[in-house]
């Protein structure tokens, strides 16, 4: 059950929510048109249609509707101008109906005289709703504060915050070698979502679907929050991104011993040659060398889509809220790195994800390896209210403890409708493959197959 707070916010954001989400590079002009003057010998202009987006008003800021779709980062010059100090307020929300099935071939492992990998039996049903609020300030000119708190979560299901950061895209001081720096200099600071990859800019985050075609995330799902910054040097179609932050997605100062900085990068293209036609290819890593708890494959604590897929008889929604994900188990040193190319052409769009791990948790002496592939291809239709989708996804590693290596498959179909540019209707076929795993392990054998139906809003 959420929290009488969590209610509250809901209600709160629903009814004061005036976000200033917009974008020129948006799939559809979804902007109110203003009405032509009228003239002496005229009669009165016609008032201009109703928008169902939020004005922009925000510098720097992706939209949580539609017109958030196929943005990465934060555009460097989105053509919002700078009138004075604004504050807003954005929400997203999500249910499903789910109706998957499971099933193993483990071996009978008995406790206290109860099968441990026994399946719990599943039927059809509607999982219970999350949801995010936003709030984002422009301070000056360029200049911004972004937070994001789940208002409710499969693992926390209390409101707490996710992140706030601040976000400098022009100088504050007017001095002309920092108004020049600062056309190519983007510097974000504070506890934020980490640019490694591209994948986590279309996940699903909590109650934000919107950006994801499909209902489920990748089985190695790279996201996780951090303390540090992040400094970007961009120009024309060109990027490259250093940062550096404590590595958990907690604040601590103790056990000093067991923690070390961690590092990431990222270089990429991104050219739009017209409305038809673009091509992104980045590249990015994370390194750390040592950490008390690190999360880049864990980090995410909205949990998965897929509820209770894969649990014995006596698990539950928040303390396995990560079914149907592969989590590598390493949590000290670790060493990542991910290739993301992307194609558009016309409304197909095809994208890649090639990525590789090493690491180690502290009483390990070497090193295990996961990679990941996945490929995606999709088709925009109608105006781009409507879409198909298709994803292949592998994870293929060797888990703590064991000497080979166990393989993870998954083959998703999706379609959708943007009834609106906030509102969103996707439903999703999934299948998931679980191989060589050891026969007394629950996932052994293991297969995951069925339908997902996701309602979103994002305003």
């Amino acid at each position: 059950m959420k929290s009488n707070t969590s209610v509250l916010m809901a209600v709160a954001a629903i009814m004061y929510a005036t976000p200033a989400f917009a974008q020129s590079n948006g799939l559809a002009d979804t902007t109110a048109k203003p009405a032509p003057a009228a003239t002496s010998d005229s009669l009165p202009a016609k008032a201009a249609a109703p928008s169902n987006v939020q004005p922009m008003v925000i510098q720097r800021l992706r939209p949580v509707d539609m017109r958030g779709i196929n943005v990465y980062e934060p555009p460097k010059n989105d053509g919002v101008p700078y009138t004075g100090f604004k504050l807003a307020f954005g929400a997203a929300f999500t249910q499903q109906f789910q109706g998957l099935e499971h099933s193993n071939t483990a071996t009978p492992v008995l406790k206290n005289g109860v099968n441990a990998n026994q399946l719990m039996t599943l039927g059809h049903g509607f999982n219970n709703a999350v949801a995010n609020l936003y709030l984002n300030a422009q301070l000056a000119k360029g200049i911004r504060v972004a937070m994001a708190s789940y208002l409710s979560a499969r693992h926390h299901q209390e409101s707490w915050v996710k992140d706030g950061y601040l976000l400098i895209d022009d100088s504050p001081i007017d001095a002309a070698p920092l108004n020049k720096l600062m056309q190519y200099v983007t510097i974000r600071a504070g506890h934020f979502e980490i640019n490694y990859g591209d994948e986590h800019f279309r996940r699903t985050d909590n109650g934000n679907a919107m950006y994801n075609p499909f209902v489920g995330n990748l089985l190695m799902d790279a996201f996780t929050t951090e303390i540090g910054g992040e400094v970007y040097l961009r120009k024309g179609p060109w990027m490259a991104m250093g940062g550096m932050t404590a590595g958990e997605t907690r604040g601590q100062v103790t056990a000093p011993e067991k923690r070390s900085p961690a590092y990431l990068g990222k270089v990429g293209f991104d050219k739009e040659w017209n409305k038809n036609v673009r091509f992104r290819l980045t590249s990015s890593v994370f390194s750390q060398a040592r950490s008390a708890n690190q999360s880049l494959y864990t980090g995410d604590r909205g949990g998965s889509r897929y509820y209770q897929v894969m649990v014995n008889t006596s698990g539950t929604e928040k303390d396995s809220a990560w079914t149907g994900n592969v989590q590598p188990g390493i949590k000290s040193a670790q060493h990542a790195w991910v290739v993301n190319p992307f194609l558009k052409v016309g409304g197909l769009e095809l994208r890649g994800n090639i990525e590789e791990l090493l690491g180690r948790n502290v009483n390990e002496t070497e090193s295990r390896q996961w990679n990941q592939n996945a490929g995606e291809a999709l088709y925009r239709f109608l105006d781009n209210k409507l879409y198909v989708a298709s994803r292949y996804n592998t994870a293929k590693g060797t888990l703590y403890g064991a000497t080979s290596d166990v393989t993870v498959d998954r083959t998703q179909f999706a379609a959708g409708w943007f009834i609106i540019p906030t509102v969103l209707l996707k439903t999703e076929w999934m299948q998931q493959n679980y191989k060589d795993f050891p026969t007394t392990d629950i996932r052994n054998g293991g297969k995951i197959k069925g339908f997902m139906v996701e309602g979103v809003v994002g305003f």
